[in-house]
C-alpha cells in the first residue's frame, strides 16, 4: 500500500508557529501516550514558517510537516484536517498547555460522542490563566452557548477529538481561532453529538500564547452573526427538537400542541412508524421498537438521542413491505412533497385495521393563510416557503375516507390552521398485531 493511501485510527494535528523548543518536549510524550494506547496513528505538524530546527524535530519524531497556503490558526487547522487520514482526528496546541497525558482520556471516550472536548468550564474543569483573560473567555463562551443554544460550555477549547466525518469536507471560511466555533456549529447542524470532559488548562511552560485575548474576542463576534443565521434555520438538524423549548412563544406553543395531540392519538398503540420524523420530540415518546424515517441524514443523526430504529428513505417510496405497519404518523410532511404517490405509499405499508395519524396545514381555512403570512414575517428562515402542496380537509377526507374506505376517528386543529386527523384503515382480514 502506498503510504499516501494508508489509513489510521487517529490523526493528531498540532498547529505551531516556530515552536521547536516546545515540540521537542511535546512530541516524545505524545508518542509515548499513543504507543501505550496501542493504536495506529499519524502526527501532523502545521507551521506556516517552520525553521530548520522545527524541520529536524519533525523528522526525528517521524511526523508530517505541512505549510498552509495562508496564515492563521484556522488555516493551519484546516490544512491538517484536509491531510489527515485517521478515522478520528485529535487537535491540540504545541505550547504545552494541553497535557499529552489527557490524550488517553479523550481517546477512551471516543465512542461516547462524535466530538469530545477537553473542557475547562464543565464541573471538574479548571483554567489556570490571568484573571482578565479567564473572565473574557467565560463571557465569550457564554455568548455562543446561550446565543446559539448549543449546550456546549467550552467552545474555544482547541483540545478536541473528532470523528473525522464530522469535520471533513466542510466549507469553512474562518482563518483564525474562530474556526473552533465554526467547526463545532457545522457539526452540530449536521446532527453530530458532543461530549465535554473536565480538563485542567495548564499555564504555558515556554513561550507566550498566540491566542491573544482581543483577537480571540473580535474573531468570535465576527463569526457569531453568520453562525446564528444557519443555526436557527431549518438546515439545523435539531431545529424541530429545539422549537419545543424555543423562546419564540408562538412556535413553542405550536410544537407543544402538535406533540400533545399526536401523543394522545397514539396512546394505545404499540410500535409506530414516523414518516418524515425530522428531529421532533414526538420520537421520544413513541413505544420501544418504533421507527423514524426521514430523507435527511442530519435529522436522523441527531435523533439517535431518542434511541429508536431509524431508516433513511423517502416518503414517496417507502423502503417498507406492504401491510407491515400497525400505526403510521405523518405529521407536517405531505405539504413538502409534490402531489402524487405519498398517500398511496402510506396506505400500502399500513396493515388493515391500522391507524394513520396525518397532519398538514388546512389550506381551506382562512386562518391558515393568515398564520402562514405571519409565520414568514417572524421566522423567514423556517418552513413556510417549503410548502409546495396545499391540501384542504375535504381533499384529505376524499383521499382516505371516500376513496379508500378509512374511518375518521378524530380531528384536531391548532389555531384552526394546522389539521391533525386520526384515520383507521378498513379491516380486511385478521392479522396479529406487529
Amino acid at each position: 500500500m502506498n503510504s499516501e493511501d494508508q489509513l489510521y485510527d487517529l490523526s493528531v494535528i498540532i498547529p505551531a508557529l516556530n515552536e521547536s523548543q516546545n515540540l521537542s518536549r511535546l512530541l516524545p510524550k505524545v508518542r509515548q501516550v499513543l504507543n501505550n494506547i496501542n493504536i495506529n496513528y499519524e502526527i501532523i505538524i502545521v507551521d506556516e514558517d517552520a525553521d530548520q530546527e522545527t524541520h529536524s524535530i519533525v523528522k526525528e519524531y517521524l511526523c508530517i510537516l505541512l505549510t498552509p497556503d495562508s496564515k492563521g490558526y484556522g488555516s493551519a487547522l484546516q490544512a491538517g484536517i484536509n491531510k489527515a487520514r485517521g478515522t478520528y482526528i485529535l487537535t491540540m496546541d504545541a505550547d504545552l498547555s494541553h497535557s499529552p497525558d489527557f490524550l488517553k482520556t479523550l481517546w477512551d471516550a471516543h465512542k461516547s460522542a462524535d466530538i469530545i472536548i477537553a473542557s475547562r468550564y464543565v464541573n471538574g474543569g479548571r483554567a489556570i490563566m490571568p484573571l482578565s483573560r479567564l473572565v473574557l473567555s467565560v463571557i465569550l463562551n457564554q455568548i455562543f452557548n446561550r446565543g446559539l443554544d448549543l449546550k456546549v460550555r467550552d467552545m474555544s477549547s482547541g483540545y478536541r477529538l473528532y470523528k473525522a466525518s464530522s469535520i471533513k469536507n466542510r466549507n469553512i471560511e474562518s482563518h483564525d481561532f474562530n474556526i473552533l466555533q465554526e467547526l463545532l456549529v457545522y457539526a452540530l447542524i449536521e446532527g453530530y453529538s458532543v461530549l465535554e470532559i473536565p480538563f485542567t488548562y495548564q499555564p504555558l511552560t515556554h513561550g507566550s500564547s498566540h491566542a491573544r485575548v482581543v483577537k480571540f474576542g473580535l474573531n468570535y463576534l465576527q463569526t457569531f452573526s453568520k453562525l446564528w443565521k444557519i443555526r436557527n434555520s431549518i438546515a439545523s438538524a435539531d431545529y424541530d427538537a429545539r422549537a419545543y423549548d424555543t423562546l419564540m412563544l408562538p412556535q413553542r406553543y405550536w410544537q407543544r400542541q402538535r406533540f400533545k395531540h399526536i401523543n394522545n392519538m397514539i396512546r394505545d398503540e404499540k410500535k409506530c412508524l414516523d414518516v418524515g420524523c425530522g428531529s421532533s420530540r414526538i420520537l421520544d415518546v413513541l413505544p420501544v421498537g418504533s421507527i423514524g424515517l426521514d430523507i435527511q441524514m442530519r435529522k436522523l443523526r441527531y435523533s439517535r438521542c431518542y434511541k429508536k430504529i431509524y431508516i433513511n428513505g423517502s416518503a414517496v417510496s417507502l423502503p417498507i413491505s406492504k401491510d407491515s405497519i400497525k400505526c403510521i404518523i405523518c405529521s407536517e410532511v405531505v405539504e413538502h412533497i409534490p402531489r402524487g404517490l405519498v398517500f398511496s405509499e402510506l396506505d400500502r405499508v399500513l396493515i388493515p385495521g391500522g391507524l394513520l395519524i396525518l397532519g398538514t396545514p388546512d389550506y381551506g381555512k382562512w386562518e391558515w393563510f393568515l398564520i402562514e403570512k405571519l409565520y414568514k414575517l417572524v421566522l423567514p428562515q423556517a418552513y413556510a416557503d417549503e410548502h409546495i402542496s396545499h391540501y384542504t380537509y375535504q381533499e384529505i377526507i376524499y383521499e382516505f375516507v371516500l376513496k379508500r374506505g378509512y374511518r375518521l376517528e378524530d380531528r384536531r386543529y391548532i389555531l384552526q390552521g394546522e389539521l391533525i386527523l386520526s384515520l383507521r384503515k378498513p379491516q380486511q382480514m385478521d392479522l396479529s398485531v406487529l
